[in-house]
Formats: C-alpha cells, sequence, structure tokens
C-alpha cells in the first residue's frame, strides 16, 4: 500500500498525483504501469530515494473512479504490472475500472468481514455468485447477488483486511470496480449474432 502525498491539477491543465511507497519502486522506469486502486496509472516521475513516484489522471479516469475523491494522507492498494512468469493467484485484473460502487455495510463476522457494495445495474449484470470481481484492485470472489437491491457481497478474511485498503473505508464510500473480462466478452460476441451464425452453418 501506499500513501497520497499530493495531488491537484498541474500548471497544463492535468491532474497529477503524488503518492508515497516503499516497496513497489524497485527497477522502476519511466512510463511503467502501476495501478492505484485498481486503476492503471502511467508513472511520470520517480524518485527512489524518497520512495515518491506521480503518476498523470486523464478526465476519463477522474469520471469513471473514485480516485478524484483521495486527499492526501489517504492510503491507497498499489500493485505493479503482472510479469508472464509470475504465479497468478486472483483472476486477470487490467486495471481498467468500469464503475464506482458505493459501500452499504461493513458487517464483522469473526476475525473476517462482510462486505456489500452497491453497483449501477449495467455492470452488475456481469456479476455472479462465486464469480471474481476486483475491487479497489483486490481480486474477490463475489458470494451472493441481490439484483432487487443492485447490490454484491463478499468477505474478506483477515489476512486480506490487513493488506488492502477496503476496510480502511466507510459505508457511503465509493469503491473501484471492475469486472471478469470475459462476461463482457460473452455479452458482445452473442450481441453480435455469433450464435445465429454457427446455429445457421
Amino acid at each position: 500500500m501506499g500513501e497520497i502525498k499530493q495531488l491537484g491539477f498541474a500548471e497544463d491543465g492535468g491532474f497529477e498525483m503524488k503518492i508515497s511507497a516503499k516497496t513497489i519502486l524497485e527497477d522502476v522506469k519511466l512510463g511503467d504501469s502501476i495501478a492505484v486502486n485498481g486503476t492503471c496509472l502511467t508513472v511520470t516521475e520517480f524518485d527512489t530515494k524518497v520512495s515518491e513516484f506521480s503518476v498523470g489522471l486523464a478526465p476519463e479516469t477522474l469520471r469513471k473512479t473514485s480516485l478524484i475523491e483521495l486527499v492526501p494522507g489517504s492510503i491507497v492498494n498499489l500493485e505493479r504490472a503482472l510479469q508472464p512468469s509470475t504465479r497468478m493467484g486472483g483472476h486477470f485484473v487490467q486495471g481498467h475500472v468500469d464503475c464506482t460502487g458505493e459501500i452499504v455495510s461493513l458487517e464483522p463476522e469473526g476475525d473476517s468481514l462482510w462486505v456489500k457494495v452497491k453497483t449501477p445495474p449495467e455492470v452488475l449484470k456481469f456479476i455472479v455468485p462465486k464469480g471474481f470481481i476486483a475491487v479497489d484492485g483486490t481480486s474477490l470472489t463475489v458470494v451472493d447477488v441481490f439484483d432487487e437491491e443492485e447490490c454484491f457481497n463478499f468477505m474478506l478474511v483477515a489476512y486480506t483486511q490487513q493488506n488492502v485498503v477496503i476496510p480502511l473505508k466507510k459505508v457511503g464510500q465509493k469503491v473501484n470496480l471492475e469486472v471478469d473480462i470475459l462476461g463482457k466478452y460473452v455479452e458482445r460476441l452473442l450481441k453480435s449474432g455469433f450464435t445465429n451464425n454457427i446455429t445457421s452453418s
């Protein structure tokens, strides 16, 4: 995880963010991708001596994500791009945020934490029980989907709670959501008439 040190509009009109991070800057280069709360961003400056790096945010990124709500001192999830040789313990997370969701409940059970998130219906249709979803960049397994409430939930074990930002948030705060890309590919194929072409042939 890292800490927001500075953010705001630059003189050229762009939006910049400076982040303090102790462990993620090893062998970093200008132009590398680092996901901040699940949002893939490009490193524009870095200083390994003080363990800080900067990224630029496009207007579309500010509209689609919750990053605009961050303030100096906010703690954020950070993740480098996956290498082909790396063991993958979750699902493919691209860092291309689909929308934001709103935390509607946080309920402890033992040392675990239930989290329920309200989601726009156009994104909820891609979320299925026991499927994957990225919440602020954390690959998680969906437990249940509540269509009438436009919500889904998941559970965080104690170890995960200690290593991600979700438990630091409160009811009413936003989280970045990225659904499993496979569901979107399937929908596009079905809409294109792909299955009809197979049947007719």
